[in-house]
This record gives C-alpha cells, structure tokens and sequence, in this order.
C-alpha cells in the first residue's frame, strides 16, 4: 500500500480524477476484505492452518474455495487494485503486479506442492477442477 501511494506521489502528472473511481476503489476494497473474511472463516471451521508454508490438515473446497483455490491472496491483490484506482494513477498498478508476482510464487506454488504431496489425490482433483486465481 505505501509502495501505490509512494508511486502516486512520485508521479502526480500522470493521475486522473473522477468521483466513480472513488466509488470502484472501495468496492474492489471491501470486496477483498469480504473474500479474506469468508476464507478466513472455512479454515477456522475446517480446522485446518490458515499459515502460509504448514502442512494442511484438510483440503477446503467450499465458500470461496469452490471458485478460487487462493481466494485470500486473491483478497490482497484486490484491495491493492481498489487502492491503486482510488489514487488515481496508472503507475500504481505496477505495484499491484509486484503484490501479484510475489504472492504467486512465494505462497501459491509452494503451497500448492504441499497440498498435492499431503492430500494426494483429493487435491490433484480439486487443483485439476479449480482456478488457481479466478
């Protein structure tokens, strides 16, 4: 978030304003907020580490799992989006992408090996049937 705001402040030429933006900005923000929420609450239902690099206890295919095999991740880099339009400034989505890089191969690929290496064949299914992102 500093890095979009650091990015919008460098380069105030390039921003643009209009008053709808603001209002897509918070909707990309409160729905990344809602999607980490709902995902937040399958782990804690499941009983299973919602810490990224632990080895899963159980494969989560329902709420936001059905549609999205990484749906908190895909929470960040919306509300990184909605701060990005809410600044106003095309150069801050290349933060975004950064947000986006890392996450995919920092969490997602390291966690998606455990999960198939701990779950077998359950999670080749679902990996095979589910969007990584959307």
């Amino acid at each position: 978030m500093a890095l979009i705001w650091g990015v919008a402040a460098l380069f105030p030429g390039v921003a643009y304003s209009a008053d709808w933006l603001n209002v897509i900005s918070w909707g990309f923000v409160i729905l990344g907020i809602f999607l980490i929420l709902w995902a937040a609450t399958w782990f804690f239902r499941k009983k299973t580490t919602i810490e990224p690099h632990h080895t899963p206890t159980k494969l989560l295919v329902q709420g936001p799992f059905r549609f999205s095999r990484n749906p908190i991740y895909l929470g960040f880099v919306l509300i990184a989006a909605g701060s990005a339009i809410g600044r106003g400034n095309p150069l801050a989505f290349i933060a975004v992408a950064g947000l986006y890089y890392v996450l995919h191969t920092r969490f997602v690929l390291p966690e998606e090996k455990g999960l198939l290496a701990h779950l077998g064949d359950d999670a080749k299914e679902y990996v095979s049937k589910t969007r990584r992102w959307i």
